[in-house]
């Protein structure tokens, strides 16, 4: 099963022009991975300062891999607004990436919500700026099935294969999660198999390939190949979309240059007065950039006590 789906997602995105960047994940564990990405070398070690270099760490984007042109696009205009070089570092999966973060192996990235509430607790991880979609700094995690499915609500997935995306990922894992712990389940005894595909696009078109009965994705990028790729979304229908999260902000490694920092910001939050930065903006499918504020990621937080507080319960 896993060898199938691998080798039929392969097909599907080795095409030219096909999702080249995608979204990615964590932490391996026994469930059956699908996972196709090459790591992209990371420079060498640097400390960053007005006069060095910019990181920019991309293991988990708000676009799919199509999208990449367009954070290659920022790259070179943070380079030209800074002054400085910029290098866009990608990593397999959202541990990775918090890993680098920790170390000081990059200094900004594109984190999902859940990699940031972690990676904020433990090491000191610094929110700097949200994305608005729509006037608003949230995203949710759409349950998607194949458009012939009879499937009307995740409870009718029960015994049915399901796909995440990252055991970190918010809407790929942590959501869909607590959708189920509340329904006093877990995704090992609800559905017959699961599965991780480490990217949203791979686990939308896992779903229209018929792969899978199931999947959890970020809304943003479902969203996002609906208006770029709908021969694809078209094969696929959403049955349940959860409450509104926080969305995947840009975060800021702990002891970066308090200079460098505000120069980083002051550089996102005017993207959209300029028409580089707002056609940029156009094709992220993001209204404009904000400071970031903490508060927005509480509901995260609430869902990992409540599930956690969940386990405890039956362990006793």
């Amino acid at each position: 099963m896993v060898f199938r789906i691998r080798s039929r997602l392969f097909r599907l995105f080795a095409a030219p022009l096909l999702l080249a960047l995608a979204a990615t994940g964590c932490t391996r564990s026994d469930v059956p991975e699908i996972s196709l990405e090459k790591k992209t070398p990371i420079p060498a070690p640097m400390t960053s300062s007005a006069n060095s270099g910019l990181r920019i760490g991309m293991g988990a984007m708000i676009t799919p891999k199509e999208g990449y042109v367009y954070y290659n696009r920022l790259k070179e205009y943070l380079a030209k607004e800074l002054k400085m070089p910029v290098t866009l570092v990608d990593r397999d999966n959202y541990a990775e990436m918090n890993s680098l973060l920790a170390s000081g192996g990059v200094d900004i990235a594109f984190v999902c919500a859940g990699p940031y509430v972690e990676g904020h607790q433990q090491f000191g991880l610094e929110l700097l700026a949200m994305p608005l979609v729509n006037g608003k700094p949230v995203y949710h995690s759409y349950i998607i099935v194949p458009k012939n499915s009879a499937a009307k609500n995740l409870d009718d997935l029960k015994g049915k294969s399901f796909a995440f995306t990252d055991p970190k990922s918010n809407t790929g894992k942590l959501v869909p999660t607590y959708m189920l712990v509340r329904r006093n389940t877990t995704p090992e005894e609800f559905f017959s198999k699961v599965s991780y595909t480490y990217g949203h696009d791979k686990s939308i078109a896992a779903v229209a390939e018929g792969l899978v009965e199931g999947a959890a994705v970020d809304s943003l990028i479902w969203e996002y190949l609906h208006r770029t790729k709908p021969s694809l979304t078209s094969r696929t229908r959403i049955i349940e979309t959860s409450d509104p999260y926080g969305i995947p902000p840009l975060v800021v490694r702990k002891n970066l240059p308090a200079e460098l920092k505000t120069r980083v910001l002051n550089s996102l939050l005017t993207m959209n007065n300029v028409p580089s930065g707002r056609e940029i903006l156009t094709g992220m499918m993001i209204d404009r950039f904000v400071p970031g504020d903490d508060r927005n990621y509480d509901s995260i937080r609430a869902i990992n006590r409540w599930i956690d507080g969940q386990k405890l319960g039956k362990s006793k």
